[in-house]
């Protein structure tokens, strides 16, 4: 079997890359990545050591992308996920994530490639999610249990960044219909763990344990600036278990899809991020408060995993203080890696 994995270079694409090629014994693995986002040299040198090659290939240039072999499967994990990239760059944003899927597909067809798409949360409204809790202005932490499905608005605005997610679901409907190859579309929430080098606007778990191990300031922003606002999270060795269930079931079951997130369980809010990582790293850090809000951003969001369990009866093992301890863990005995959250 012959994987192609882009963004493969990524935090998701370089750890789904070793989750599959130590999971399955008959199997090549190429990555397609850049390069050129902070870190992806050390995830290259990973898959280097697990024999994966890394083809450095923009994924907007389709010539050079159609030269590569024909694969089974493709998995699309190659995308600019920050939210802030939609407003100081935006045709980076679009070109990545829409023209960059568009060539995959055009790879998928040529080839008769079945594909996995990574999507994102951020196809739903910005607006309706805000509906979830009108007052904004968050002073008191959040009692409210509700879940987000597949069904949420997705009609009105959710950021560039959403948009692209959305308009490539869409593309890949069009291109697959009444074709042989076979498709799984996944809607991933806050995905965390080792090997992410996390920002404020992507990746903050790992921002968060990292800061407090570096003693190092951070910030609450937006919704009152007290770090009420919540969010699921879910562990990347997680997101590869249900990549490899998706793979090997994909006879039976395709052209779906799913909400994936950690779920009430594994949902948070940055104050109670903090006070967990306070306790794991024994260091309490300062942490400023910026009350204005982005227009882009949204108080709560929590994944439904009710459709993805019913389909292959599965749900996320690891718990928000595993995700943690392995991302504490992960930072102690990968000291050099420090750099890149300072």
């Amino acid at each position: 079997m012959k994987i192609l994995i882009t963004g493969g270079c990524g935090f998701v694409g370089s750890n789904i890359a070793i989750y599959l090629k130590k999971k399955i014994k008959k199997v090549k693995i190429i990555s397609l990545d850049n390069l050129s986002r902070s870190g992806s040299i050390i995830n290259r040198n990973r898959l280097t050591t697990n024999k994966i090659r890394n083809f450095k290939i923009n994924i907007e240039d389709y010539k050079k992308i159609q030269k590569l072999g024909r694969f089974n499967l493709i998995i699309d994990c190659c995308a600019e996920p920050a939210i802030d990239a939609s407003r100081k760059d935006p045709d980076r944003v679009f070109n990545t994530n829409l023209v960059g899927t568009f060539n995959i597909l055009k790879k998928c067809i040529k080839d008769n490639s079945n594909l996995i798409f990574l999507s994102s949360s951020r196809v739903y409204s910005i607006e309706h999610l805000k509906k979830i809790l009108p007052n904004t202005n968050l002073k008191k932490p959040i009692k409210i249990k509700k879940v987000i499905n597949e069904s949420f608005e997705t009609e009105s605005a959710s950021s560039l960044y959403g948009f692209t997610k959305l308009a490539s679901e869409k593309l890949i409907k069009e291109m697959f219909f009444r074709r042989n190859s076979r498709f799984m579309i996944n809607r991933f929430g806050v995905i965390a763990g080792p090997w992410q080098f996390g920002k404020q606007d992507q990746g903050f778990v790992s921002l968060w344990v990292a800061k407090h191990f570096l003693k190092k300031k951070l910030s609450y922003i937006g919704f009152g600036g007290r770090g009420n606002q919540v969010r699921d999270v879910i562990h990347i060795d997680d997101v590869c278990e249900i990549i490899y269930l998706q793979m090997i079931r994909m006879k039976k079951i395709y052209n779906k899809t799913f909400n994936i997130g950690g779920g009430l369980k594994n949902s948070i809010s940055l104050k109670d991020l903090s006070f967990k990582c306070q306790k794991l790293t024994t260091c309490k850090i300062k942490i400023d408060s910026v009350l204005k809000t982005s227009m882009f951003d949204v108080p709560y969001y929590v994944s439904d995993n009710s459709k993805i369990f019913k389909n292959y009866r599965w749900k996320p093992k690891r718990s928000i203080d595993r995700i943690i301890r392995d991302i504490y863990y992960w930072l102690a005995y990968n000291k050099k890696i420090l750099k890149y959250f300072k």
